[in-house]
């Protein structure tokens, strides 16, 4: 048995307290710097939440994320809805749930990991790879369609890294959707849908969800506001509402060619978006529904080109700095804040940003 898988198995296990050694075992990229660069209390400003504002600092936080494949994050130009998204009827949400058995069936998720010496899977908790699990889950989120109909809305798919846009807030429109994002990476066919690779280096997703639990109404636009100052100061520009991705080329379902034509396409835009090679680093930050863990506020996803999807969980503006660089910069994770996420082990790589 190697060294890593040993180092892994004894983590899982309980036998290794530092949740680094694990990780690294793994083969998930790991950044060893503190999470927290200033000193408690603050002596750089940073914003703090109220003295009332409890988190739970005790439970396990890896592993906290349930097993997904993929997430879709629907327009609606608001930073709160109600408690279940899918009850609100009339919603592309409601319509996407009534629509689910309109999708491709699947394989049954499984947690990302290494292989053991008789091929089995030693697992994560919380961390999985999208192209093993099966589930898509639907959340709600702050940014605008940018459809001139105000029927239609614009719908992120990740880790897909894709935004479809003119999806009509309907049973049929859900239908279209569905089939439109087909099987992971499937480039999608010509309709009434348009799709575009997204335009910035990382999509970052806050969960605002007030009526779900008010800490995460509470840190959302805090960390928003730490974000962007942390981002723009490693010369990144920040948008809080999606650009028109129609003025970054043509629609995916324009494509011409073989398949794997349109797979070698789609990759070098994901690849063109990426900040090393992008002529402007740009990150989104948008607000989004309940996403699992409240207790565990402030809840951050960060959302990269390359596919990998990051979950951290109570986060401050005190960890901003670091998360920018160490994470959306450096594409390590910062083993303290790590809930779980997809598509975050990259053996003979040293960073989530490697392809």
């Amino acid at each position: 048995m190697s060294s890593s898988l040993r180092k892994l198995k004894a983590y899982m296990t309980g036998g290794v307290s530092d949740p680094a050694t694990g990780l690294q075992a793994a083969s998930i990229p790991v950044s060893e710097a503190d999470c927290r660069n200033c000193a408690n209390p603050c002596d750089q400003g940073h914003d703090e939440y109220p003295s009332r504002f409890d988190v739970d600092m005790e439970t396990q936080m890896l592993g906290s994320v349930k097993p997904y494949a993929r997430q879709l994050v629907i327009s609606t130009g608001k930073s709160d809805w109600e408690k279940e998204v899918t009850d609100a009827q009339g919603t592309l949400a409601a319509y996407l749930s009534g629509a689910r058995g309109e999708r491709p069936p699947k394989s049954k998720s499984k947690r990302a990991g290494l292989q053991d010496e008789a091929g089995g899977a030693v697992a994560v908790p919380g961390v999985y790879n999208s192209s093993d699990a099966s589930k898509v889950t639907l959340l709600n989120g702050s940014h605008n369609s940018i459809s001139e109909d105000p029927m239609h809305d614009t719908v992120f798919v990740f880790p897909d890294y894709k935004v479809v846009t003119e999806v009509p807030r309907s049973e049929t429109g859900a239908k279209q959707l569905w089939k439109s994002i087909g099987s992971n990476g499937a480039p999608p066919e010509s309709g009434e849908l348009k799709t575009w690779v997204l335009p910035y280096s990382c999509v970052i997703m806050l969960c605002s969800h007030k009526r779900r639990d008010n800490r995460c109404a509470i840190a959302a636009p805090k960390l928003e506001h730490s974000l962007t100052l942390a981002l723009e100061r490693e010369g990144w520009e920040v948008h809080t509402q999606l650009e028109d991705p129609a003025l970054s080329g043509t629609p995916l379902e324009e494509l011409s060619g073989t398949d794997e034509d349109k797979q070698a396409e789609i990759l070098r835009r994901l690849k063109n978006v990426y900040a090393e090679h992008a002529d402007q680093k740009r990150a989104l930050i948008i607000r989004n529904s309940h996403m699992g863990g409240h207790k565990f506020a402030g809840n951050i996803i960060i959302n990269m080109p390359q596919g990998a999807s990051v979950w951290y969980g109570r986060v401050t503006p005190h960890e901003v700095d670091a998360i920018v660089k160490e994470t959306v910069v450096g594409g390590k994770i910062l083993p303290p804040l790590l809930r779980g996420g997809l598509n975050l082990v990259r053996p003979g790589h040293t960073s989530l940003h490697d392809w």
